[in-house]
Order: structure tokens, then sequence, then C-alpha cells
């Protein structure tokens, strides 16, 4: 049994002394004591994040609530804007005259859904054929609306007790001008208009300009001249009074009327520079019919600054005389 027993014993070895300092009684019982502490920590740290997701699940929600309501609203705002964009269309003229030789071409393009520019062409009597081009200072709906004052309060004709008399574009202009100060706007009240009207049997025009861009007479022969009509903006200055010119037409020729967006358009911030580009654009185009330089015209602008984000709204009216 001694040997058996001898054979089987472990022998002994020393105890390590750090080994033996780390496991006092005292450090034993701390360690007890921290053991016995970690499960509650870790059930406040859950406890902790849990709470946080379930904020974070709440918020998430409100969000999503606050999206789908943001969305609803955005779809009413965008229906919307369609209607008022097919009404603005509707204020448009549906067809445009055709006297003599005299013959009428446009290019509207908002920049949104709605326009701050506005033109019209309208038959005052057998001979007398009236049209306008109008730009509401700033963009969206405040300009759009004014656009549609000015088309009710512009006024061409004088009625009296023997028939009528067709207002000169300058009383037309001083006119509506009063009209629109009148109306104490508080906002969009400034806008820039062009009034003219064409004999269709002598082609004598008469224009009154009111702080509109200069229109440009495009001859037959290919030059062109600048049409230097002034007059302050409307809806500024009461009493404000205008003055007529008179530009005579000739077989070939071409008015061209147009609101600050063609210049916009093919410009880079210099006003004198960019009038030079987009005549350069013009006269490249001479040699078109005024439905080809229109379009022409069209495709550029979209080429220039795109035909989904433009920069401005843009609009020519064209005043022709056939050949």
């Amino acid at each position: 049994m001694s040997r058996t027993f001898e054979a089987i014993r472990l022998p002994s070895e020393p105890t390590p002394a750090s080994t033996v300092t780390a496991l006092t009684p005292a450090a034993i019982d701390q360690a007890a004591k921290e053991l016995a502490a970690t499960p509650d920590a870790i059930l406040r740290q859950l406890d902790e994040v849990q709470r946080e997701m379930d904020a974070l699940r709440e918020e998430l929600n409100l969000l999503r609530r606050r999206d789908d309501t943001l969305n609803f609203y955005m779809h009413r705002l965008d229906e919307e804007l369609r209607l008022a964009a097919r009404l603005q269309q509707d204020f448009l003229p549906k067809t445009l005259p055709r006297l003599g030789k005299v013959r009428f071409h446009t290019l509207y393009r908002p920049a949104g859904y709605v326009s701050g520019d506005l033109y019209d062409v309208m038959r005052l009597d057998e001979r007398h054929v009236g049209f306008y081009i109008a730009d509401a200072v700033g963009h969206g709906m405040p300009a759009a609306l004014l656009t549609m004052f000015i088309k009710h309060a512009l006024e061409t004709k004088e009625i009296l007790k023997t028939g009528y008399r067709l207002l000169k574009p300058s009383e037309s202009l001083a006119k509506l001008n009063g009209e629109l100060l009148e109306q104490h706007l508080s906002q969009a009240t400034f806008a820039t208009a062009l009034y003219g009207m064409i004999n269709v049997q002598s082609l004598e025009v008469t224009l009154a300009c009111a702080g509109h861009p200069t229109p440009i007479l495009f001859r037959a022969d290919g030059t062109l001249e600048p049409v230097k009509a002034e007059g302050s903006l409307l809806g500024i200055f009461p009493d404000e009074t205008y003055m007529d010119m008179t530009v005579q037409l000739h077989p070939g020729d071409r008015l061209l009327l147009y609101t600050d967006g063609i210049e916009v358009a093919f410009g880079e911030g210099n006003s004198e520079t960019d009038a030079q580009r987009w005549r350069g654009e013009l006269l490249a185009r001479q040699s078109l019919t005024t439905e080809q330089l229109l379009a022409e015209f069209a495709e550029s602008v979209d080429r220039e600054s795109g035909s989904l984000e433009p920069r401005d709204d843009l609009t020519m009216v064209a005043v022709e005389v056939e050949v």
C-alpha cells in the first residue's frame, strides 16, 4: 500500500508570491462584491439602451407621419399650381389676328408652373390691332397674379356717346400705372410693359414703353434697328407720363418684342454683353421664317440654360409684315 500511494502522489509545487498577494481575503471579498454587482449593472445598461431604442422608434414614427403629411400637402400644392398654370394659359390668346399683310407670332416659356410674363394681341377695330407684353417683378404666383391684374386693367378704348376712341399707347400705360398704384399692393407691385398698336393699312406702329427692354426692328434687308422707347416702370411713380413713338413698317419687316428672360438665357450677368450676344443669335437666323426663328430660339434656350430649370420666364412677340 505504501508503495502505491507514493507512486500516485503529486509533487508539491511552490505557490508564486504574486498569486498569494492577489488572493488575499480582502481582494477575494472585493472581487466577490464586483461579481455580485455585475448583473445589476448590465441590466441597468440594457434598460437604458431599450429606452433609447423606444425613443428612436417613436421619433421615427413621428417623422414618418410628418413625411406623409408633407407629401399630402406637396401633392395638393402641385395640383393647385398645375391648375393655376392651366388658368393662366387660358388667359393667353387662343388665336392671333390676321389682318391684311400683318401676322403675329409668339414664344412663351414660363420658368415654372406659372409665369410673371404675359402677352396679348387683340383686334381693336377694322384697321388697328393692339399688342402688349408685360413682365412682373419676381417669379411664381405673386408675379403671375400681377400679370392677371394687368391684363384686366389695361384699357385700349374710350367709349363715347357717338362711338369710341382708341387710346394712345401712352394713355393706356398711364391709366394702367394709376390702377396699380391705387391697389396699394404690399409685394410684387412693379412691372415692365410695352403696348403698341399697328394700323394694318398704313403699317404704322405706335408704341409706348414702361421700363421694358428695347424692341428690335428686323428690317427686310437683314439689319437690326433698336426702337428706343423710354418710360418708368409701372406701379412706382404716381401721375407718371409716357411717350408715344411711331415706327413705319414695310413688307418683309419684323418687329420683335421680348422680356429680359431672353438676355438671361444667353447671358452671363453683363447686360451689355448679354444683349449683344442674343442679338448675334438673332442675326445668325435672319434667313429663317419667323416661325422657324422662334423655334430655333426655343431650342437654343434649352441648350443654354436647360429646359427643366430655365433661369427666367421668356416671352417673345413678333409683328411681321408679309411681302
